[in-house]
């Protein structure tokens, strides 16, 4: 019984040690997305690891979310139906907050400004400006409450596009 623990942990640690052996021999292409202890790597370029989101910011965030937009996002984030078709009017209705819509597409500064200023002054959109109702401070826990729902690849494609930006 002993030597076949034995055969078996000597197999595991091969079958461990070979696994690790062909991962290192994948190259990274250019439009890979990695991550390591370094950042996160998109198209070659590498950003520091995402910044940790602050719990009591996040729960803060969801707060004010309810509060000033989960009207028109929903209270699930879920934005509204067929949010991608133009209305009558040619404006699109409130896209969704979670992995489904766009908004992990944006960097930190296009999100407070649409927040604090206004879809409809930036993209001729219907959405009004919250900076006479919000903070600074406050808009930027709601994007913490968003970036809290969203999954690990939007949330790191988002730091990247955040970094980046202004490079």
């Amino acid at each position: 019984m002993k030597r076949f623990f034995g055969r078996l942990k000597l197999s595991t640690i091969s079958f461990s040690i070979l696994a690790l052996l062909l991962n290192a021999c994948v190259p990274d292409s250019p439009g890979n997305k990695t991550v390591n202890n370094n950042g996160v790597i998109i198209n070659g370029t590498e950003v520091p690891p995402v910044a940790d989101l602050i719990p009591e910011n996040i729960s803060e965030g969801e707060q004010l979310y309810m509060e000033y937009c989960a009207s028109c996002h929903g209270i699930n984030l879920e934005g509204a139906l067929n949010w991608k078709i133009p209305l009558e009017d040619g404006t699109l209705p409130p896209p969704p907050q979670d992995n489904s819509g766009h908004t992990w597409h944006h960097s930190d500064a296009i999100l407070q400004r649409i927040v604090l200023e206004g879809g409809a002054k930036l993209y001729g959109g219907t959405m009004p400006a919250f900076d006479d109702q919000l903070t600074q401070e406050q808009a930027a826990m709601i994007l913490d409450y968003f970036k809290s729902q969203w999954g690990k690849d939007e949330r790191e494609y988002q730091w990247w596009i955040t970094v980046t930006e202004n490079k």
